[in-house]
């Protein structure tokens, strides 16, 4: 990566010309009965499924335990905040995809790795519900390696610029918390990396609310806190 990218412009955008997204004006009666307004933003790409997309937690372990059990987290940038953010490989189903297919497709066209099977799904849940109606659901992922880390080749649309980074499940939340000068420095060159640094990034709140999570068991587990 030779430049790093950001927002340009921003304007307001009617409703006619989203191919995305669009504005709903919700009434409904409050438990007082008193009819309100509430504002809110839909996805125009919800397929007979019902769920808008995945998010994918990938379990990565060795056969011959040659390394810690690990996870594979990806950086990208995201206009609508104008920041890098470390989040979970995660993308729409597709029309006649089931969640658990388009897990599986998600994650070896955003990191390369071919999960075995599946661990967990699930339920249908949402990340803000006072802004918008979309869902998810989480798949847990099993990819087995023969032996030692291996770093498979993505398979990126055009215009899809993710860095993948395999990370200790043990360390993860240690990663997220103490990176702030960026998790995928190498990824840039050094100039680069000056305004990268200046910038910084900011993790999803479902991989970091799994970290959190994660360490927080690993503690009561050995403390009893």
């Amino acid at each position: 990566m030779t430049s790093i990218p950001k927002v340009i412009s921003s304007a307001e955008m009617s409703a006619a010309e989203a191919k995305w997204i669009t504005l709903k004006k919700i009434k409904y009666i409050d438990a007082a009965g008193h009819e309100r307004v509430w504002e809110s933003a839909e996805r125009k790409t919800r397929k007979a499924s019902g769920v808008d997309a995945v998010d994918v937690l990938a379990i990565l372990r060795s056969k011959t335990n040659a390394f810690p059990l690990s996870t594979v987290i990806i950086e990208q940038y995201r206009p609508a905040i104008d920041k890098f953010i470390i989040e979970l490989p995660a993308g729409l189903v597709d029309e006649g995809e089931t969640p658990e297919q388009a897990a599986f497709r998600e994650l070896e066209e955003e990191t390369g790795y071919k999960a075995d099977s599946l661990v967990e799904l699930s339920p249908v849940i949402v990340s803000d519900p006072g802004m918008t109606n979309a869902n998810m659901q989480l798949v847990v992922l099993n990819v087995i390696l023969a032996d030692q880390m291996e770093t498979p080749k993505q398979k990126l649309d055009a215009g899809e610029f993710i860095v993948t980074r395999v990370v200790e499940l043990s360390k993860l939340n240690d990663e997220l918390k103490g990176k702030e000068l960026g998790l995928f420095r190498e990824t840039f060159d050094q100039t680069c990396f000056a305004e990268y640094s200046n910038r910084g990034y900011i993790a999803d709140a479902r991989l970091s609310h799994f970290a959190s999570g994660y360490d927080l068991a690993q503690r009561i587990s050995s403390t009893g806190i």
